[in-house]
């Protein structure tokens, strides 16, 4: 164990090398200063060094725990060491492109959910599906939420049935952190990932509050209140209960088309998480049981359920969803070698949503199961390593779409192999293949390539990958927008097993340069990046015919172009400055040739300010002022030219300003108040729906949407926390 002396303390330190003299061979100590290295009897010297402390030879003569202390160079009378931990940042140290969102980030804005925990992120862009249901869908790399493997804790989740809705059934209270990968992930995960990954991390029983308690209310009526109860029983075992409500039941209606300018509803939201840890054994294990009611209804303001479900005597809908999910983790550390470790992950889900809109019926029944077993180990020495495994996937889905029913089964069993080579200097590599047999897709590879290099002058890393990603389309659950209108629904059935489709299959390449800097003493760093996608196949779903959706499989091109670059500065102490311009060049052949992606603009600038005050004092009692600004280029509508005149929009869109404001200001260690608005500049779209006074019509159509509906939105909330004694 390599550890830090200093004014007479001790503690672990963190990313020190450790090698054998005149050998190849070594390592780094890990986030606690532990560190393990191969052991031969004609070793006989260890080295131990670290940027600033003065680099120390060791002999060693038998095979035990060795503990060190190293010293800083130089004789100081006194070290003082000033850091901030940023609550965005990018890992310079992955051969991955990972952008690492803590819980501080998700406080910036009002995040009650997962599908809002983005807007102070510009690398995912959130917008809204329709002008009716208020649901909110995440954009990456130019391409929508199913391209995108969303996992929780490192299991798949939301898949297929929950896959727009499920980011909105993950309270933003839960989450401790974010991760979010661009371009393919990892082999180990699965084949579906196309555009990347985003994990999310709960909060964990051990580590968080004995309780904590949320209250939000927002000026366009929804109400919000979450708490959690943490409990320890025993040395070994904790567990937490968290609870989570939100309601709206007052109607609005600013734009005056006689439709709710948001639904109404409500949400229970209850999880139950066991959390079990015996360090001296290596066992850990999660364990999750949750279950959620969600209701929503939209339509008209003078629209009843009562009296007028599935009736012309107004337009309106309701959209009930029960969904029990389970998840269990088991994990094994060998005490003897700490570099291998063996893990069992499984989840289980029934997802039923029944619903109607309008005259549309349109219910779902989703059973998943999913497990994977994954074994870790090293090569030779710790610079190898590798992952290996297998994992099984079972979805049964019955789905009432309007007269008609479909039912399947999917199937998939598949092994995994990755590995890691680091040279513990300035190249990191991780290779990975998996190979699936699926019952509706076939045998098929899936092959994955990250790799980081640490380019010749200081703090720079260069990034790149590619990846294969394989996925069935759902087509109806993935585009329920459509039923918020009455487009005649076309399939072109091309022999495939899936609603007569083709799997998708797409190749991702990206690269990344990162550069860090100090600028009058600041840190900051720039960061460019760009990915394509290129689809072999993609279920084209095609809103170019007015009165009429068709889906077909690609012929021709289809790709996703996305580039970013991004500043992260901070101006001076406090103060936090994030700067990023995005470009998208995302086009696919239609049947009317191939042109660009509706509704989604080319270009979009970002800036986020944050500043949190010094004036801490022995209360822990600071303000916090956070700023959110986006601009948005002109985006394409669907063609229009043969609608009547009446029913026509122009080719391309306004540009779109939007503002976000918070001021948070914290009282104490346990208590803390915000204040807070959204779409400041009171941006809103004028007609959002087509046809809006003929809702029963052939051309009545609420996916025409770019803008928010409403006006700005001004929220209050209140924090409590009260931590464990012990």
């Amino acid at each position: 164990m390599a550890m830090i002396y200093e004014n007479g303390k001790a503690g672990g330190l963190p990313g020190a090398t450790v090698y054998w003299l005149n050998t190849d061979i070594g390592t780094t100590t890990d986030e606690k200063g532990w560190f393990t290295i191969k052991y031969k009897q004609e070793y006989k010297k260890i080295v131990f060094s670290f940027v600033g402390y003065k680099t120390d030879t060791v002999e060693v003569s038998s095979n035990k725990e060795l503990h060190h202390f190293l010293k800083r160079k130089g004789e100081l009378d006194e070290v003082e060491i000033t850091s901030k931990s940023n609550t965005t940042s990018i890992s310079y140290n992955t051969a991955a492109n990972i952008i690492n969102v803590s819980s501080e980030e998700l406080l910036k804005a009002a995040c009650c959910n997962l599908s809002e925990s983005f807007e102070t992120n510009p690398s995912i862009d959130v917008n809204f599906s329709d002008a009716v249901t208020g649901r909110k869908q995440i954009n990456m790399l130019g391409l929508k939420t199913p391209y995108i493997l969303i996992s929780q804790e490192n299991i798949p989740a939301f898949r297929g049935s929950s896959q727009i809705s499920g980011l909105t059934y993950t309270p933003g209270t839960w989450v401790e952190s974010i991760q979010i990968t661009k371009g393919a992930g990892s082999v180990v995960h699965g084949h579906e990932s196309i555009a990347g990954q985003i994990n999310t991390e709960l909060i964990k029983p051990l580590s968080d509050d004995r309780l904590f308690i949320n209250l939000y209310g927002a000026s366009d009526g929804r109400l919000e209140f979450n708490t959690h109860y943490n409990q320890i029983v025993s040395d070994k075992w904790n567990t937490g209960l968290y609870v989570h409500g939100n309601s709206r039941v007052r109607k609005f209606d600013d734009n005056n088309d006689n439709f709710l300018d948001s639904h109404l509803g409500k949400q229970i939201n209850l999880l139950n998480r066991w959390q079990y840890q015996n360090t001296e054994k290596g066992w850990i294990s999660f364990i999750n049981l949750r279950y959620l009611i969600d209701e929503k209804q939209i339509g008209e303001l003078n629209f009843d359920p009562s009296k007028d479900k599935l009736t012309t005597n107004a337009w309106g809908g309701e959209i009930n969803t029960n969904r029990f999910d389970s998840q269990l983790k088991i994990g094994y550390v060998f005490p003897a070698t700490p570099y291998k470790s063996l893990g069992f992950q499984t989840s289980y889900s029934n997802h039923t949503q029944k619903s109607y809109y309008g005259l549309r019926i349109y219910n779902l029944d989703h059973q998943s199961l999913y497990s994977n077993l994954l074994f870790n180990s090293i090569i030779g020495d710790t610079r190898n390593k590798f992952k290996t495994g297998l994992s099984f996937t079972y979805d049964k889905v019955d789905e009432d779409i309007l007269l008609n029913s479909y039912s399947r089964i999917e199937n998939s069993v598949g092994g995994f192999f990755e590995y890691s080579f680091d040279n513990l200097s300035n190249f990191t590599l991780i290779a990975g293949i998996r190979l699936d047999n699926h019952n509706m897709m076939g045998f098929f590879i899936t092959p994955r390539l990250h790799f980081r290099y640490d380019l010749p002058w200081e703090k720079a890393v260069f990034k790149g990958s590619f990846g294969r990603g394989k996925r069935n389309a759902n087509i109806f659950v993935e585009n329920q927008q459509l039923f918020a209108s009455n487009r005649i629904i076309n399939i072109a059935e091309d022999g495939g097993k899936f609603y007569g489709l083709n799997p998708e299959i797409a190749w991702n390449y990206g690269v990344s340069y990162i550069q860090g800097f100090n600028l009058f003493n600041k840190k900051g760093d720039v960061i460019l990046d760009f990915y394509r996608t290129d689809f072999s196949n993609q279920v084209i779903v095609d809103w170019e015919t007015p009165k009429e959706i068709s889906f077909y499989d690609l012929n021709g091109k289809s790709f996703a172009n996305s580039f970013q670059a991004e500043l992260n500065y901070n101006l001076f102490y406090g103060v936090d400055l994030r700067l990023s311009y995005k470009y998208y060049d995302v086009k696919s052949n239609y049947n009317s040739g191939l042109i660009e992606k509706p509704l989604l603009p080319k270009h979009r600038f970002f800036v986020n300010i944050g500043w949190k005050t010094n004036d801490l004092d022995r209360n822990n009692s600071f303000w916090k002022f956070d700023a959110t600004y986006n601009w948005l280029s002109s985006q394409r509508f669907p063609s229009t030219l043969a609608s009547p005149v009446e029913f026509q929009k122009p080719e391309y869109t306004k540009q779109t300003n939007l503002l976000n404001l918070q001021i948070t200001k914290v009282f104490s260690s346990t208590f803390e108040a915000y204040l807070g608005g959204e779409n400041i500049t009171n941006t809103t779209q004028k007609s959002p729906i087509v046809s809006a006074d003929n809702p029963f019509g052939e051309y009545f159509d609420s996916t025409m949407i770019y803008r928010p509906i409403y006006g700005g939105t001004y929220y209050l909330g209140l924090r409590y926390k009260l931590k464990f004694e012990y």
